[in-house]
């Protein structure tokens, strides 16, 4: 780690402790044994596996006695790169084989969940060379076994808002910051205080928990020309380690499985920092930069759009974190898709989110068109998890 990468946070604080009166276990919904057998079926077909038939017969068996039934290591490993192979919202899954997983179901407290939440940031980063890493809770179980981590990512950046209107630090993580102060937190109110993690199951309510200190590594936002930008004090954590969609494997649903890849400079400098809900900087970058903001006809946005993520590629690789640009991702994604071909296989693509939000024509996953599918196993985002990441508490797991 050079001195342009970053490690700041808040003197730590204890998590608050538990409400005295937790939540009642929920319910679910057993597993659909078509789900499980059609999961089955792939898995021992791809992997050119035999003992197919033993195995259905010992998933039935669960199945009937349990309403759900466990994966093996082999399984989990496999429907967890497959689950990211599937999505179509990725343009980086030509490494989707590469992901390393963390296999932690044995884990349900919420104090052991955040604990293996950091260690997966630790064990990422691995020096800046980041790693693709997924750590998989229990399961959701009919008999009430359940987990959830509120925060969006494992590393988000408080918003405040303030009586006369304005806002310090990310506007889109407001929600969710004023729930976890009404449970005791207090950030020092600037642009990037870190949030804690927010860790709900199904004995305990949601409690909170500081992020340690070296379990959180941050660049420095500067330009490698231009001085004007560095006045802005902009900042970006290294990790986006996405933790509240659901796993989902042959009709078992993992609500906790926090994952990982790397950024593509353009989330964060055409999308985190610039969003008008978010950070906005293009009027204030703009101006530093001395450009004609009278008229959009000028297109000062544009100039100061390309500069930033200019300044994001730079400090990145200034810190040693992985990091990669919108038109070589965009060439190895199709890359994938050939290699997907290939293979026979579908290759789900929502075109909105593979074109990059800068210089979208100049790419080459721009100009064709792909195939659209709901393939499983999967990620997926549910609406609680919505509202949880907004800070709205639901009315139960």
């Amino acid at each position: 780690m050079t001195e342009q990468s970053i490690t700041r946070f808040p003197p730590p604080r204890p998590a608050v402790p538990p409400a005295p009166h937790p939540p009642s276990p929920p319910v679910g919904d057993p597993v659909d044994p078509a789900e499980a057998y059609a999961f089955l079926e792939e898995f021992h077909h791809e992997n050119g596996l035999a003992g197919l038939e033993q195995r259905r017969h010992e998933v039935r068996r669960q199945l009937e006695a349990t309403g759900t039934y466990s994966h093996t290591t082999a399984e989990l490993t496999w429907g967890a790169k497959v689950a990211w192979r599937n999505s179509a919202r990725c343009i980086g899954r030509l490494y989707w084989n590469s992901l390393h997983i963390r296999d932690r179901r044995h884990v349900g407290r919420a104090d052991e969940v955040a604990a293996e939440c950091f260690e997966h940031l630790r064990t990422t980063w691995r020096g800046g060379r980041i790693r693709p890493t997924i750590t998989i809770f229990a399961p959701d179980t009919p008999a009430g076994r359940r987990i959830r981590i509120w925060n969006e990512q494992l590393v988000r950046y408080a918003g405040y808002e303030h009586d006369d209107g304005t806002r310090t630090g990310d506007g889109r993580n407001t929600g969710i910051t004023a729930y976890a102060r009404k449970l005791g937190w207090e950030g020092a109110g600037t642009d990037f205080d870190i949030l804690p993690l927010l860790i709900e199951t199904d004995h305990e309510p949601v409690r909170w928990f500081p992020l340690p200190r070296d379990a959180v590594h941050e660049v420095r936002i500067e330009h490698p020309e231009l001085a004007e930008l560095d006045l802005l004090g902009l900042m970006w954590h290294a990790i986006p380690a996405i933790s509240n969609m659901c796993l989902e494997i042959g009709g078992v649903s993992y609500g906790a499985a926090p994952f990982n890849g790397w950024y593509m400079g353009t989330e964060i400098g055409a999308r985190n920092l610039v969003d008008a809900d978010r950070y906005d900087v293009l009027p204030q970058l703009g101006a530093l930069l001395g450009l004609d903001t009278s008229s959009e006809r000028t297109l000062w946005r544009d100039r100061a759009l390309v500069e930033l993520n200019r300044a994001v590629l730079h400090s990145f690789d200034r810190a040693g974190a992985t990091i990669t640009d919108h038109h070589t991702e965009s060439e190895r994604f199709l890359r994938h898709v050939h290699r997907e071909e290939e293979a026979g296989r579908v290759c789900p693509v929502d075109w909105s989110w593979i074109v990059p939000p800068v210089s979208g024509g100049l790419t080459p996953v721009y100009h064709r068109y792909y195939d659209e599918a709901d393939l499983t196993p999967a990620f997926r985002l549910d609406e609680p998890a919505m509202r949880r990441a907004r800070g709205e508490v639901p009315d139960r797991l």
